[in-house]
């Protein structure tokens, strides 16, 4: 039986700004990507989260992003390589402290936003954040968006990697994903979202939306948890994988 990872980007409030609901999505999901205080999150909020995935079984990922709190991380940032890489660093050594501090442990990385969409159509960026990821904790798990240079870069590595695919965007025949400022980048509808992401696990392939299928292994689909139909989502692509015969378990 085919097996897929469900992740969730999470920890995205701030002070006594919260977002998500993070409770109800760690019931769900088995793997949790946690703000760093970048682009979303404080000390208090990653703690929180990372306590709840402990007590759920949810694997913890550090999701680093750029320092852009008032744009949620999704403006194109200018960095030096030298400044990127110690930026990553400074977010995974956040991130794994937090969680040795409620008992857990980091399992996996994954980038955010802007620099997430960046690195997967530049290699030699991905590839800076990767290594600096690493050099604070070798035995991370790096998730990549399927099929970009993000993937590439991984590779080039020879790090652990897993290829994610998104439940609630649209992709490009690249296969990456649609701007969201066009219409239909964002896929709000529980249903739809779980018939796509059966028919991509079943294909194994990314279909983007002009119907071009891109051929690639899919270890974990995101449920981003910043949306109103977040939880909705989650259920419905759970519910849908399983029914299709696909389980469902930690990378």
């Amino acid at each position: 039986m085919a097996k897929v990872d469900l992740n969730s980007d999470m920890g995205e409030g701030f002070g006594p700004w919260p977002m998500g609901d993070d409770a109800a999505l760690l019931r769900i999901v088995t793997s949790a990507n946690v703000a760093c205080g970048f682009h979303a999150g404080d000390p208090d909020v990653m703690a929180r989260t990372m306590r709840l995935a402990v007590e759920n079984g949810v694997g913890i990922g550090a999701h680093p992003g750029f320092p852009d709190l008032q744009g949620f991380g999704r403006r194109k940032m200018e960095v030096p390589h030298g400044t990127l890489a110690n930026m990553v660093r400074y977010q995974v050594g956040a991130a794994a402290a937090m969680a040795a501090s409620v008992g857990g442990r980091l399992r996996h990385l994954k980038l955010h936003g802007a620099l997430a969409n960046m690195a997967a159509e530049d290699a030699g960026m991905a590839r800076v954040c990767y290594e600096a990821a690493l050099g604070v904790q070798p035995d991370l798990v790096v998730m990549v968006l399927a099929a970009t240079e993000q993937e590439q870069a991984a590779r080039s590595l020879g790090c652990a990697l897993a290829r994610e695919i998104f439940a609630d965007r649209a992709y490009e025949d690249d296969a990456t994903l649609v701007d969201r400022r066009k219409p239909g980048a964002v896929i709000h509808d529980p249903a739809r979202a779980a018939e796509r992401m059966v028919a991509m696990v079943r294909a194994g392939a990314i279909i983007a939306e002009s119907g071009r299928q891109i051929p690639t292994r899919i270890d974990t689909i995101c449920l981003h948890g910043d949306t109103a139909e977040a939880v909705g989502i989650a259920r419905a692509v759970r519910a849908g994988l399983e029914a299709a015969g696909v389980g469902v378990a930690p990378i």
